[in-house]
């Protein structure tokens, strides 16, 4: 068996630093997206770039040939903004997961990866901004965020009978909020790190000193470094760990103390507006790291403050170039 490696989403933020951290370390990798390769964040002539809707049975039959392992992270997703008003495409994921099982078993791949996300955990234990970290075992009973989180919810699921009846080894782990350079900042599926980076870029770009901040400010989360879930992923999907695991930070700030660290990097103080009406997601979510410290030896530890110095400073760049008509790197999902 080959140890050819298929990296699905290839195109996107984590995707495509996943393949680039891969072909480092010398894995021969398939990276399959659904975008063209000249719309990819990352592209390289050392990996099998391939373009295919993953959703179609016969796309997925294509690009699992001759693989031995799968790290899929196709999925149509985005920030809060796009997945509460997008549930149906959010839902519609269902069938790259499901056929990509499917091929992987049918090919002989040996393992598979499965991007969950912290979407999953039930409303109810979300409700206060001063929440208690959410463990795996909280998943249940279920009550995930309406259309995205039922999708991964349910995929979790899948994973786990297609180990259990076809003897498919797969790794599911839920992440928290990744954010970092070469992100979408900008286009609606941005999330909260790259919308508050680009918000405060402009102000200061355009020296109008105001930014909107989606509710009251008071919402709590932590915020996982791209890096951070690069080594987490690749440890898990080479671990013995069978359960779904967190894979997240559990530095919880408020939004308003996101925009202060973000501030302070700038240099600027903004006046705040509040948008009481935008969409905000549940009021409170951490992860809780007693599992993935007991099973993998390791947790999620880039500070938010160092991440964030990084993030700003390149979607700065990339803002201020668009501004001066000069190149950058489009904001695309």
């Amino acid at each position: 068996m080959s140890q050819l490696t298929l990296v699905t989403g290839a195109g996107g933020f984590i995707g495509g630093q996943l393949v680039r951290d891969l072909l480092a370390k010398g894995v021969p990798v398939r990276a399959v997206d659904i975008k063209q390769v000249d719309d990819w964040y990352f592209r390289s002539s050392e990996a099998e770039n391939m373009v295919a809707d993953l959703q179609l049975a016969e796309c997925c039959d294509k690009v699992t040939r001759d693989v031995a392992h799968v790290y899929n992270l196709a999925a149509d997703m985005g920030g809060m903004g796009f997945i509460e008003n997008n549930k149906a495409l959010c839902m519609l994921s269902v069938l790259i997961n499901t056929q990509m099982l499917m091929s992987a078993q049918k090919h002989g791949a040996d393992r598979f990866f499965y991007s969950s996300s912290a979407c999953i955990y039930p409303g109810y234990k979300q409700t206060d901004a001063d929440v208690v970290a959410l463990k795996e075992s909280d998943a249940y009973p279920a009550d995930p965020e309406d259309g995205y989180g039922w999708e991964k919810l349910f995929s979790e699921r899948l994973c786990r009978h297609f180990h259990e009846d076809f003897g498919l080894t797969t790794r599911v782990a839920r992440y928290h909020n990744v954010y970092g350079p070469y992100g979408t900042w900008d286009g609606g599926r941005e999330k909260a790190p790259a919308a508050i980076s680009r918000k405060v870029a402009m102000a200061v770009i355009a020296g109008k000193h105001e930014i909107e901040i989606w509710g009251d400010g008071e919402q709590t989360r932590s915020f996982m470094y791209i890096d951070d879930c690069l080594y987490g992923t690749q440890r898990l999907f080479h671990s013995d760990v069978e359960e779904p695991l967190n894979i997240g930070s559990d530095e919880m700030v408020t939004i308003n103390q996101l925009v202060d660290i973000v501030e302070d990097i700038a240099g600027v103080k903004l006046k705040r507006k509040y948008n009481l009406d935008a969409p905000k997601g549940v009021r409170g979510r951490n992860s809780d790291n007693t599992l993935i410290k007991a099973r993998l030896g390791w947790a999620p530890s880039v500070s938010l403050r160092v991440g964030m110095e990084q993030t700003y400073r390149w979607i700065y760049d990339q803002a201020k170039a668009r501004e001066e008509g000069r190149p950058y790197i489009a904001a695309a999902a």
